[in-house]
């Protein structure tokens, strides 16, 4: 009897080995662990903090009710300050020493560029990255998947209501990195579909607030009709700043990924006329069943504030989420791929995400907005 019992019980540990050493990494009975790399300090701080805030928000009301088939979401965020050796860095910490099951979140082109190698390495799934860049949407990699718009869909908003407001001349001031050229690559394309002529182009370095050079290329020396900012929000506040200095008074064009609560912030009531393309809904009018949920789980997080990197977080984690729902109990990277690819056209209550096996790139959806004289933003 006792030796039935000893094989018994060795029959079991045989079999509680096999299904650990089977268990996918980042994953137990009770947790689903993801990584985030994003900028927490520095001039780019709260486009990360905002996009955390957000997607930390939804995840915790999931845990509150259950979490995903009985297990409870964890998000581990590592600061890398929008530089993308630090991101390198925080990437393979994560997937090394953290071992998270998905990436999630990242924040600006540079850095999510410098995870991209060791994401395909590892075959880790990386989802709703915060850029527009083509260098995450061509060709089609797997294992990554774009919640919002590209900036190509943003130019070629942006160049059709120029030319709509009669413009027939834009200059370009772009980030001296991956997501400034990303921009600049967008914005040459859609001014040569639409009959705009650049007439010239001028830098920033990343980080930096530097912009005397540009002011002087793009205001003094080559004025346009307009100028195409492709640069974080520190440093399109100053080329905005010194330009009016100029009695240049604009309009001044930017791309989403430049923050527009932020870069109100650093105008400090000085951006009226600026434009901006959003790639989320307005969190401002939460008429939509997504915007009013995401006030909803953000008054439950204790945040009474709302803001777009926020809502574009929050989307983000609603997409997680529900791929990880129809991945199922036996949960893994590759279930979870395929079920994201098998979204098809996802409504998640006025924003739809449209997924394929052929297509990652979920939105196209771009709107206009408008800052106005006492920093508010118009629709």
């Amino acid at each position: 009897m006792q030796r039935k019992r000893l094989r018994a019980l060795w029959l079991a540990c045989l079999a509680v080995l096999a299904i650990s050493a089977h268990a996918e990494t980042g994953i137990t009975d009770s947790e689903i662990l993801l990584g985030q790399s994003a900028a927490m300090s520095g001039p780019a701080a709260e486009l990360g903090k905002g996009v955390n805030r957000g997607a930390k928000a939804y995840f915790d009301w999931i845990n509150q009710h259950g979490g995903v088939n009985g297990r409870k979401i964890k998000l581990v965020a590592l600061d890398d300050g929008y530089e993308p050796d630090r991101a390198e860095a925080n990437t393979k910490t994560l997937i090394d020493n953290q071992q998270v099951f998905a990436l999630f979140g990242y924040v600006g082109t540079p850095t999510s560029n410098a995870a991209l190698p060791l994401v395909s390495k590892a075959s880790v799934p990386f989802i709703a990255p915060f850029t527009g860049a083509d260098s995450l949407r061509t060709p089609l990699n797997r294992a990554v998947f774009n919640v919002r718009a590209s900036y190509r869909d943003e130019a070629e908003e942006i160049a059709e209501s120029m030319v709509k407001m009669g413009m027939k001349t834009v200059n370009v001031f772009y980030q001296n990195d991956a997501y400034g050229k990303a921009g600049l690559t967008a914005m040459q394309a859609a001014a040569s579909k639409h009959g705009l002529t650049i007439q010239a182009l001028a830098t920033v370095q990343r980080n930096s607030v530097d912009v005397a050079k540009a002011v002087d290329e793009l205001v003094v020396k080559k004025p346009a009709n307009a100028v195409f900012m492709v640069t974080a929000y520190k440093s399109s506040a100053a080329f905005v700043a010194a330009a009016r200095a100029q009695n240049f008074i604009g309009p001044f064009y930017n791309v989403s990924f430049v923050g527009t609560e932020a870069l109100i912030t650093e105008l400090q009531r000085n951006g009226s006329g600026l434009i901006v393309s959003q790639v989320m809904p307005s969190p401002y009018s939460p008429t939509k069943p997504i915007t009013m949920d995401y006030v909803k789980v953000m008054k439950a997080a204790g945040v009474n504030t709302v803001d777009y990197p926020s809502l574009e977080g929050y989307i983000g984690a609603r997409v997680m989420v529900e791929g990880l729902k129809r991945a199922g109990h036996g949960l893994t990277r590759e279930k979870l791929v395929s079920a994201l690819e098998g979204l098809g056209d996802y409504d998640l209550g006025g924003y739809r995400v449209r997924f394929s096996n052929a297509s990652h790139n979920g939105s196209q959806f771009v709107d206009l907005t408008v800052i106005s004289r006492d920093g508010g933003i118009l629709n």
